[in-house]
């Protein structure tokens, strides 16, 4: 059987701490494999999706800036890249190249690991209207989540979601947010803020109910200032490295046959990674 060979693309790429993830579960599991990163530029997306095939490649992971060019140049998609609007993960059935988006089942994934039962704690306020939203906002849905608020600073761009998910998917302006957390279970920052060092907080958690559950899909840092925060305030906190490492394991089983374990040797791995840059 040849080397099965799996990829990571975006632009830049040398970032990305997916081949350290993959390379991880195929030794672990003494796979003849291979995943690499692989830098294209966008005006070369197209003819690199098109010579995939003959490349010998299984499949791979596409990350910024590629996500919406993917979507539009792959045969098929899953339901999840529809209703997402974007391509994470590729593969090939019977010669056709499919798409699909495991952002969501990433950070369903994730809080169903480190806060059990989590589903049955809306109403959820969603932080931000941009791709990650999307894909949060899904999960949610999915997992029967009736009242979701999305907060952005554009109240158009929140209302623009709000029309594509449909019925139980509001929007509103930042200068709501404290009102929204009154009686919230979830608060969810899918905003920029909060990473590399910036102490701003994105929503004040002072206000949310004893019982809920903060998390923030920024994980460097690790612990943002909306979950320092939080937990301060005594509520359950969700980091969002799990989310990263939740939403590889469908493509490593699609490309390499096994479906692999988010474990806590893992985790600590990634986690030496981040605190090494």
């Amino acid at each position: 059987m040849a080397e099965k060979k799996a990829f990571v693309t975006g632009h830049p790429i040398a970032h990305s701490r997916s081949p350290k993830i993959h390379g991880h579960w195929l030794a672990s599991y003494g796979i003849d494999g291979s995943y690499q990163a692989i830098d294209v530029r966008p005006e070369d997306f197209a003819a690199f999706l098109g010579s995939l095939e003959q490349s010998g490649l299984s499949g791979g992971n596409v990350t910024i800036p590629h996500k919406e060019a993917a979507f539009a140049g792959v045969a098929r998609r899953d339901h999840a890249a529809d209703e997402i609007g974007a391509v994470n993960t590729l593969w090939f059935e019977d010669g056709v190249l499919w798409g699909g988006n495991t952002d969501g089942y990433g950070f369903a994934a994730n809080l169903d690991d480190h806060a059990p039962g989590w589903a049955a704690n809306g109403p959820a306020v969603v932080l931000g209207a941009g791709g990650a939203s999307r894909a949060v906002i899904h999960a949610l849905k999915e997992r029967g989540i009736k009242d979701i608020r999305i907060v952005n600073r554009t109240l158009a761009r929140a209302e623009e979601l709000g029309r594509h998910f449909g019925p139980g998917v509001s929007a509103h302006s930042a200068d709501a947010v404290d009102d929204l957390l009154a009686d919230a279970g979830l608060l969810i920052n899918t905003t920029a803020l909060g990473m590399h060092g910036d102490a701003t907080l994105s929503a004040d958690p002072a206000g949310l109910p004893d019982r809920a559950i903060v998390t923030d899909i920024v994980y460097v840092p690790l612990e943002t200032p909306l979950l320092a925060a939080a937990r301060a305030r005594g509520l359950k906190t969700v980091d969002g490295l799990g989310m990263l490492l939740h939403q590889a394991v469908p493509g490593f089983e699609r490309w390499f046959g096994r479906k692999p374990e988010v474990t806590p040797e893992l985790r600590r791995m990634i986690v030496a990674d981040i605190e090494g840059h």
